[in-house]
């Protein structure tokens, strides 16, 4: 269990001591996918759910307002990759496969939030299972694999799982706040002090993912908590969205659109007019109720997380190492640019990737210099081809100056 904060002596998901918070919490959600306007297929998936049921929402109506109960509630978002079939198939596997498992789990009483956070991560873990095993029972879905971001509420806590780079933000008081951190090698790259996060948006490895659901016959899950407060707003995306919409305009838009439905068709829209190059998908949920308290000063939010064994924040064995899985599989064949429709120049995109390593020059805890040395070999013929490449431009330029 993790030590509260100083501002919440309530453990993360626990009951609250207080009677202030005596009552339910109720979430008013809409959720929204859409091709884009450069894909034939739809590969993203969304699902919510209520818990104690175990009934997914159909929004194709308009929104719902969910009053929880007591075994949470579900928010799912899933990006699929390996082809359209293969893709859809993917996602829709994980939303299906994770509400499949945490009904399995639960028996009468409801879960505490040391439960909950372990079904979640459970449940999880056996969606990769099953999709992997999938995949190779069936040879023309063979690298099939999924981001997802999955989001639980129990009480008056938001429990956050994260396998890729679909994401989580809260916007409290006109503010965005990402909950999750990117399973990527831009994400590490920047971390490690290698790459300024504006670099990261420009460069052209920006959608290599460490994890995935699907590809690698184990994954390992990072989870994080937040605290919710009366009037929070939870966006749940895929990267169609959130590469190209910043946070910062996300909270504009929520303060704009009050109404979720109207929200998630405004976000739609702007990642359209910036091009739309990849499949969006976002659910949008506002929560209110006498479950909630005020939002404090002294709160924070943002990313915090829950360590868990068999987590990435397992603090009871050494770090687990997140290396990208086969290249094919985990660089995404539809990469969505960063943040608007003007592309970077010629001289940014050279800047961004003299100043960064390669990826056998990241840092990975844990990894041994036999797995390194085998990287190095395997990028060998790369580093060939762009050798000659390069020579070969440097021949041509000359010869142009020299007719010149």
């Amino acid at each position: 269990m993790t030590v509260p904060d100083s501002h919440n002596e309530t453990p993360p998901g626990e009951p609250p001591a207080s009677d202030m918070l005596a009552g339910r919490v109720v979430a008013r959600v809409f959720a929204l996918t859409d091709v884009g306007r450069s894909r034939e297929h739809n590969e993203d998936t969304y699902l919510v759910a209520e818990l104690e049921t175990g009934s997914a929402l159909d929004f194709d109506l308009g929104y719902h307002e969910i009053t929880a109960d007591a075994h949470g509630l579900l928010f799912l978002v899933a990006d699929g990759m390996g082809g359209a079939a293969s893709g859809e198939l993917a996602s829709s596997m994980a939303g299906a496969l994770v509400l499949e498992e945490l009904r399995q789990q639960w028996s009468e009483a409801p879960p505490s939030g040391q439960r909950f956070a372990e079904a979640l991560r459970d449940a999880t873990v056996h969606a990769n299972t099953r999709i992997h095993q999938h995949a190779r029972e069936n040879p023309e879905h063979r690298g099939m694999g999924t981001t997802a971001t999955v989001a639980g509420l129990l009480r008056d806590t938001l429990f956050v799982v994260q396998v890729g780079d679909s994401r989580a933000y809260l916007i409290r008081e006109g503010q965005a706040r990402q909950l999750t951190k990117d399973q990527s090698l831009m994400q590490r790259l920047v971390e490690a002090g290698e790459l300024t996060p504006e670099e990261a948006e420009v460069s052209d490895r920006r959608n290599i993912i460490l994890q995935a659901l699907g590809p690698e016959a184990h994954v390992t899950v990072d989870i994080t908590h937040q605290q919710l407060r009366r009037g929070d707003l939870l966006l749940l995306c895929s990267d169609g969205l959130s590469g190209l919409v910043k946070g910062d305009e996300m909270a504009v838009l929520a303060t704009r659109y009050p109404d979720v439905r109207a929200l998630c068709r405004e976000l739609v829209a702007l990642a359209n007019s910036r091009g739309g190059p990849d499949n969006i998908t976002v659910i949008a949920v506002q929560f209110e109720g006498e479950g909630l308290e005020h939002s404090l000063i002294t709160d924070r939010v943002g990313y915090h997380a829950f360590p868990l064994a068999g987590t990435l924040n397992d603090h009871t064995r050494e770090a687990v190492v997140m290396t990208p899985v086969d290249p094919v599989r985990s660089i995404r064949s539809d990469p969505t640019p960063r943040y608007g429709t003007k592309p970077p120049t010629r001289e940014e995109l050279r800047d961004a990737y003299a100043k960064r390593p390669t990826p056998v020059d990241v840092p990975l805890v844990g990894a041994t210099p036999p797995v390194l040395e085998e990287r190095k070999r395997a990028l060998m013929p790369v580093y060939l081809t762009l050798g000659v490449a390069a020579v070969a431009a440097l021949v041509w330029t000359a010869w142009q100056l020299y007719r010149g």
